[in-house]
């Protein structure tokens, strides 16, 4: 659904990307994970058209999106971490927004506006910044696009609106769809995405399902002291430490994505190392 191949990037001379390769499949929901300012937000851009790469190719359904074609931007929706929304009703603003986009549902929009608990008749001028990106994700998910791209979805989050967020979005993958979220706060993630890509410094550091990471990765908090010293990565705890071993059981462990994180930016080497064998 999504083929990048050899993007190269760019500010005014300060390189983003130097031959970025990625492929990404419809029904998923894929979390592009890393530091800010590690080029998260201008992968998505380039993804939209909003940016276009220096050289390489991105392919989005078939559309470069630098050409933004009308067929192309009805089939895809970005929320951005920065938007503007106008001074008007709601109800106004799904009016005149909605025709860009064919599939768009008012019955769903409607039913996320609930789980988010805004009321239908609400101004956006008269909304918070978390609320406005509670409308906005709302509508992003209503016009049924088949590719939402979202960048820092849950700040401005409170904790209740995060895990409204987390159950709207699960509620609205099916095989047709191919969801991008990128975000710093891993822990919001979760329970929610089902293929992890890093980021750091403009290149892929690591690219794999969560299903892989169960099967090859066991996450656990350890009193021992010769498993702390052999495990791929460790980190001291109120409860003891906290580790990542080899999984060499045919049980899946319990993803600590926060954990794994860490061990991909400070000892990513280790962690190769468990899924080449």
């Amino acid at each position: 659904m999504i083929n990048v191949q050899n993007l190269h990037f760019a500010y005014r001379k300060k390189p983003v990307f130097t031959g970025l390769d990625l492929q990404l499949q419809s029904g998923h929901i894929y979390g592009l994970l890393g530091k800010n300012g590690t080029g998260k937000s201008t992968l998505l851009r380039n993804m939209a058209g909003l940016l276009f790469p220096d050289t390489g190719s991105i392919d989005v359904l078939g559309f470069q999106p630098k050409h933004r074609k009308p067929a192309f931007l009805q089939e895809v929706f970005m929320v951005a971490e920065e938007f503007h929304l106008p001074n008007v009703p709601l109800k106004q603003y799904v009016k005149y927004q909605s025709p860009f986009y064919p599939r768009f549902s008012n019955e769903q929009f409607s039913k996320y506006m609930q789980e988010f608990e805004i009321p239908a008749d609400s101004r956006l001028q008269d909304m918070s910044y978390g609320q406005k990106k509670k409308v906005l994700i709302s509508f992003g998910l209503a016009c049924n696009a088949s590719v939402l791209l979202m960048d820092e979805p849950t700040n401005g989050l409170d904790i209740m609106s995060k895990s409204q967020f987390r159950k709207v979005m699960a509620g609205a993958l099916d095989e047709n769809k191919c969801m991008v979220i990128s975000t710093h706060q891993v822990k919001d993630l979760e329970s929610l995405i089902d293929r992890i890509t890093i980021i750091d410094e403009g290149r892929i550091l690591f690219d794999q399902t969560i299903d892989a990471i169960s099967r090859k990765l066991q996450f656990s908090v350890s009193f021992d002291p010769e498993e702390v010293k052999n495990a791929i990565y460790s980190e001291a705890s109120l409860r003891g430490h906290s580790v990542i071993m080899k999984n060499e059981t045919d049980e899946e462990s319990k993803l600590d994505l926060e954990l794994l994180y860490k061990a991909i930016i400070l000892n990513r080497e280790q962690v190769q190392k468990a899924f080449a064998a």
